[in-house]
């Protein structure tokens, strides 16, 4: 499974709130929904949101096995 929980550090520090991610990447709302819910979303979505936040997909996202 993949998580989205370090996204939402990532932001804190960086000072984004979600309606800068619609502002400034594009992201629509029922994607931000998918990532708060760490539910599928496209790698287009990673790129961007790594764009815009200036950082690796390491600080977006975490792999967690399924048990």
């Amino acid at each position: 499974m993949i998580r989205f929980d370090k996204l939402w550090i990532t932001m804190e520090k960086k000072g984004f709130s979600t309606y800068l991610l619609r502002e400034k990447c594009g992201i629509d709302s029922k994607t931000i929904r998918r990532l708060k819910a760490n539910e599928n979303i496209e790698t287009k979505t990673l790129n961007k949101l790594c764009t815009v936040l200036e950082c690796s997909l390491e600080d977006v996202a975490t792999f967690v096995r399924d048990e």
